[in-house]
């Protein structure tokens, strides 16, 4: 599910390159039909008849959107969810993976978190409608496994970004949000005015990265537990030095602003990947620069159809 957006794109392009003779990967997205509609998502169940479920699906934005329609992404995330895991369930599908978010964690809580404290407190106000939903997914799978067997998990990946994102002004999340201001800020010949303080800490995951690691998730990973997707503590970036990163990569020479009346959001969100590392100790990420760098290039050569 949710096979045309970033992360689904990225999985698409990482087993076209490593096909194997026992695998066949069906992308749906939602043209293919309503997954908050339980009746819509058993057709799709009914015409596919998969054998795993990578589960991509859900209504998302980035802060701002995310401060205004709390009930909306409560209630279409919980739709979206019960749909396609009880389906997976009913059609018995060997294995579901979902996909979580480091939103959902504590906002009080101790650094670096890791897998075992997602429901240790509530989660930062500003977005508790998706965090509450994409949490009832960890729950849920719980209790699939429980009373049916089913092997259901989830992974929890940090700050994604790449090709194929979401590059509307209003709701994106901060790098495709940055790739599109610096876009028409080099264009119009004015500064690049950067929300907020530019001080807060994220660390973020190349899509395709996150891609490769998906698919060892579908053909190794077996357990309910959740496991975070990410790159090292070590690699936290501010939104400033993404900021500089973006403006480099567009080689855009004006000045960069920082509109400190805008909320910050939360100041870090640092995630423990020893568990990622127990499994994959060897496993190499994308470097930021490189990534960002093609990341802006995606975006120039496809300004015209990108999602804005």
């Amino acid at each position: 599910t949710g096979g045309s957006g970033l992360v689904g794109r990225a999985l698409e392009e990482v087993v076209r390159g490593d096909p194997q003779p026992n695998e066949e990967w069906i992308f749906l997205s939602s043209e293919d039909g309503d997954l908050s509609d339980m009746a819509a998502t058993k057709l799709l169940f009914e015409r596919h008849r998969p054998t795993h479920v990578v589960h991509l699906a859900a209504m998302v934005g980035g802060l701002f959107k995310n401060l205004k329609y709390k009930l909306d992404f409560l209630r279409k995330n919980i739709q979206i969810n019960d749909c396609v895991l009880h389906c997976s369930y009913e059609y018995k599908v060997q294995k579901c993976i979902s996909c979580l978010s480091t939103c959902i964690f504590p906002d009080k809580t101790t650094y670096p978190i890791d897998e075992t404290m997602v429901h240790n407190g509530p989660p930062h106000s500003s977005n508790f409608g998706y965090a509450y939903a994409k949490r009832l997914i960890d729950i849920q799978n719980r209790a699939y496994h429980e009373q049916h067997g089913c092997m259901f998990t989830s992974v929890i990946p940090t700050n994604i970004y790449g090709p194929h994102d979401n590059y509307n002004l209003e709701d994106s999340h901060v790098i495709p949000g940055l790739i599109h201001k610096c876009f028409l800020a080099k264009q119009r010949g004015e500064p690049l005015t950067v929300l907020g303080t530019g001080t807060p800490l994220r660390q973020f995951i190349f899509s395709k990265d996150l891609a490769q690691l998906f698919v060892w998730v579908v053909r190794n990973y077996e357990e309910v537990d959740p496991i975070i997707l990410s790159v090292g503590e070590e690699d936290e970036v501010s939104i400033r030095d993404v900021a500089f990163m973006v403006a480099e990569a567009m080689d855009f020479k004006g000045e960069i602003k920082f509109d400190t009346s805008k909320s910050d959001g939360q100041f870090k969100k640092t995630a423990s990947n020893a568990k990622l590392r127990q499994y994959l100790p060897d496993f190499k990420f994308t470097d930021i620069k490189q990534a960002i760098k093609e990341s802006v290039q995606w975006f120039c050569d496809n300004f015209e159809s990108a999602r804005k």
